[in-house]
């Protein structure tokens, strides 16, 4: 069947994140690499949200459940974190397999994702992955003659797209723009000694204006004797018929701390982090810090290392057929009280066996003359 018949006629593109502009102002960014610079490098908590997750799912032991000890040894913590951090950001993370002198794998590298493109074969299944750097071009087939993938493909499900997955920046990109604005915004309010301005009003008694000249030049030592933090609360000296006229604004209108956490909770919501865990204000979703950060690990951080560790295992069977990549979760110490809890909750149990309660918590069977 066809499936991606429609698809596979197109040439291979390059991924980019959707996002539609405003109607006012800049419009938001659309390609990866400008939204990268808007959250990731100019977002303070964008890029605490990833890196939270992306540091936590580096930080968990891995071990090869088949005993594959060289599969274990290739998932080192920067290549968790790179994958992870990718995943999050550009929703596809391609992991290459470099092979040794005797065709083994010897490393696994994290590729750029925005980098990389699917190009398709007739049947729509991805038949290579073009990677771009500069001039360029390098095109790695999904399998060699052997059957043995090149790389791993792993990607967020995407439902509106065959081959690549959907990540977490385009659905940030709102409340990036608004908090980024608000920080901008505050910052000129700092310039302008934090309070609006006033009015200076001209007056003379004979009902005269100001020439273009006299104004420009009135405007100009306005601006390098009264504005800025550092001639903040400076006496104004007018004359000439001048007089300054204070204005203000509403409470609402100057308190933009409201709507920059407001913004921040989003950002922290599409990255899977309580927004607790940022030190955002108004937050009682969690009764406390280690119920937020339990959360964080049991809907985020786990699900994510498990996804990356299966597409890396199911990558390497080619090599290594019982190759399992699992998470040492007992070393986890933000997971200690759920653990300490199981193990009171099957120790209780006495309708159990000893080997059955070994069973449930993740011990293999009894060897002889073990048992005290």
């Amino acid at each position: 069947m066809g499936w991606f018949g429609r698809k596979a006629a197109r040439e291979a593109r390059p991924f980019l994140l959707g996002a539609w502009g405003g109607a006012v102002g800049e419009p938001w960014p659309r390609s990866y690499e400008a939204q990268v610079r808007e959250a990731y490098l100019g977002n303070p908590v964008a890029q605490r949200a990833v890196r939270l997750v992306a540091e936590s799912v580096a930080s968990v032991p891995v071990y090869d459940g088949g005993g594959a000890d060289a599969a274990e040894r290739l998932a080192a913590p920067a290549l968790l974190e790179a994958a992870a951090s990718h995943l999050l950001l550009h929703g596809n993370a391609f992991v290459q397999i470099l092979l040794d002198p005797q065709a083994a794998p010897a490393e696994l590298f994290a590729l750029r994702p925005e980098r990389v493109a699917v190009e398709a074969g007739a049947d729509g299944w991805p038949a290579a992955y073009l990677y771009r750097a500069g001039a360029a071009r390098t095109r790695l087939p999904a399998r060699d003659g052997s059957g043995r993938p090149s790389l791993v493909h792993l990607k967020a499900v995407h439902p509106l797209d065959d081959h690549y997955g959907l990540g977490c920046l385009g659905a940030a990109a709102g409340a990036v723009a608004v908090h980024n604005a608000a920080a901008r915004w505050n910052k000129a309010l700092l310039d302008n000694a934090a309070r609006p301005s006033g009015a200076l009003v001209h007056a003379p008694a004979d009902g005269g204006t100001l020439s273009a000249a006299q104004f420009e030049r009135l405007r100009a030592e306005m601006t390098a004797q009264f504005q800025g933090p550092a001639n903040a609360g400076l006496p104004m000296l007018l004359d000439g018929g001048l007089r300054w006229e204070a204005m203000s604004l509403s409470p609402a209108d100057m308190d933009f701390a409201e709507l920059k956490a407001g913004a921040a909770r989003d950002i922290a919501l599409a990255f899977g982090v309580p927004p607790m865990l940022l030190g955002l204000p108004g937050d009682s979703t969690y009764a406390n810090y280690r119920e937020a950060n339990r959360a964080l690990w049991r809907l985020t951080v786990l699900p994510l290392a498990e996804k990356i560790l299966r597409g890396i295992s199911d990558g390497l069977r080619a090599w290594w057929p019982d190759c399992r990549l699992m998470l040492d979760v007992d070393q986890v110490t933000a997971l200690a009280e759920d653990r300490e809890r199981l193990w009171a909750q099957v120790s209780a149990a006495d309708f159990l066996s000893r080997a059955e309660k070994r069973e449930m918590l993740g011990f293999g069977p009894e060897a002889e003359g073990e048992r005290r």
